[in-house]
């Protein structure tokens, strides 16, 4: 079977929706044609977060500000600081000064999330806390968009963005498999070339790319060559490697595990504190169930 650009982008609609994925159409955002954030979804997120800590609209403001003046004229400084931010989390100034400075999480980052809470209540039990027997709760809201017009030097339409909490996190971008003319590898040209030059904001926030003829699916850094972007070959461990349309099945199924998806995003993306070129680096497949293996093994 070959994909049209349309079944592709249809099916993959529908493997995001398995993973309880909202799925949105690009006409649907309201928003200037520039903005790349889902401002919405971030107040909605910091909101219901630190509704505990009276979190005001205005040091939401001030967050969503600290974000968009990193310059998209220095890329690959910019997501690294943003990537940083994102996975670590940053203080706060309160408006109330009286008020010691708020700690603040873009991403609700599961069992890792209550843990560090847990440690700031006196009396709790976090192996308690962290048992089988222990709901984790997940207050991000997880989106997929497509055909989402963004105006930046020129006018480009992704063909996919995967939003966690109104961050672009993901760009996906389907060439067809019906054109022999039309291969993968154009897909990859159309991000780290044409996109990554006339939108440079979609990408200041950007964990990693994926590329998808439907036979062929590949996630890398966009800082990275071609050569390094990579299939998503399991969805557990234990799986048997799959190749060809199967594999689409794995990297949205595998990769975009809720619980395994944000824990990429914090755990697995490597940027060199010195190095000659832009380097990022993002997991593939087997190292990342390897490094959870050992995790395992070692506690």
């Amino acid at each position: 079977m070959k994909f049209s650009e349309e079944t592709l982008e249809q099916a993959v609609i529908e493997l995001f929706a398995s993973e309880q994925f909202a799925h949105c159409k690009g006409e649907t955002i309201h928003k200037e044609i520039s903005d790349v954030l889902l401002r919405d979804d971030l107040k909605q997120f910091l909101l219901n977060r630190y509704a505990d800590d009276d979190i005001t609209l205005n040091e939401i403001d001030n967050i969503i500000r600290r974000l968009e003046l990193y310059p998209s004229s220095a890329l690959y400084e910019s997501n690294r600081a943003i990537m940083r931010l994102i996975g670590d989390g940053f203080p706060i100034k309160r408006e109330d000064r009286s008020k010691k400075d708020l700690y603040v999480h873009l991403i609700d980052f599961g069992a890792q999330g209550i843990k560090q809470k847990a440690i700031k209540n006196e009396g709790i039990n976090i192996a308690a806390e962290e048992s089988d027997g222990y709901e984790t709760r997940d207050d991000n809201i997880y989106r997929f968009v497509n055909q989402l017009e963004i105006e930046g030097y020129e006018k480009r339409i992704p063909d996919g963005i995967v939003y966690i909490n109104g961050l672009p996190l993901v760009v996906i971008e389907f060439k067809t498999a019906v054109k022999e003319s039309c291969t993968i590898k154009d897909a990859f040209t159309q991000l780290t070339v044409r996109y990554r030059r006339d939108i440079p904001e979609l990408f200041k926030y950007n964990a990693f790319c994926v590329i998808s003829d439907g036979v062929n699916n590949k996630m890398g850094s966009l800082f990275s060559k071609y050569d390094f972007f990579y299939a998503w070959r399991k969805i557990n461990p234990e799986d048997e490697a799959v190749d060809g349309i199967n594999s689409l099945y794995t990297m949205i199924q595998g990769l975009f595990n809720k619980q395994r998806f944000v824990d990429v995003i914090r755990n697995f993306i490597y940027f060199p504190d010195t190095a000659k070129d832009d380097v990022k680096i993002v997991c593939r497949y087997p190292q990342y169930y390897a490094a959870k293996s050992c995790l395992k093994i070692s506690k």
